[in-house]
């Protein structure tokens, strides 16, 4: 029953997960913390911490890492299995239809449109993510850690690998 479940959860998160590991993240989230109860969200919080820290594609290492969590080597791999299905099967059927109405306002539009929706999902997810983070560290360390990931990453630049290892070795050093 549980491999099932790795199935479904990683299945439905990447099958509607429109653009990518970024826009599937919330919807794993609610998956395996709301509906399955695997982890609290600070756990998961943490898991999206240290894969964005790895490198190559978060859907499938937050799925390698579920998987695992929760039925071992086969866990994993269905998780990895259930992420890329999607695409497999979407690339197969809509690429056909996609190409031959590329030129299209409607398809044009179609992606153009979906964009807010993921916006909010992403939105969501960092509320989540600040209140966990509120309630685990205070609200000193959240602020300075949150003002502190924003000038580095968008005023000078910094790889966001840089930045999560930075927070990282600050956890450890002030909260450890």
């Amino acid at each position: 029953m549980i491999y099932w479940q790795i199935f479904v959860a990683n299945f439905m998160a990447n099958f509607l997960g429109y653009g990518g590991g970024p826009a599937s993240i919330p919807l794993l989230e609610h998956e395996v913390v709301d509906r399955y109860k695997w982890f609290t969200v600070h756990e998961f919080s943490e898991m999206v911490a240290l894969g964005n820290a790895l490198p190559g594609p978060i859907a499938t290492k937050l799925a390698g890492f579920v998987g695992y969590q929760q039925g071992g080597i086969l866990g994993a791999i269905v998780g990895l299995f259930a992420t890329i299905a999607p695409s497999i099967i979407l690339l197969i059927i809509l690429l056909g239809i996609l190409l031959k109405f590329k030129e299209s306002p409607k398809v044009k539009n179609m992606t153009k449109l979906v964009r807010p929706a993921i916006a909010v999902l992403l939105g969501v997810m960092t509320i989540d993510f600040f209140s966990s983070s509120y309630e685990g560290i205070g609200i000193l360390h959240t602020i300075f850690l949150g003002g502190a990931s924003l000038l580095l990453l968008e005023k000078w630049k910094v790889s966001p690998v840089y930045v999560i290892c930075g927070a990282l070795v600050y956890g450890a050093i002030f909260l450890g």
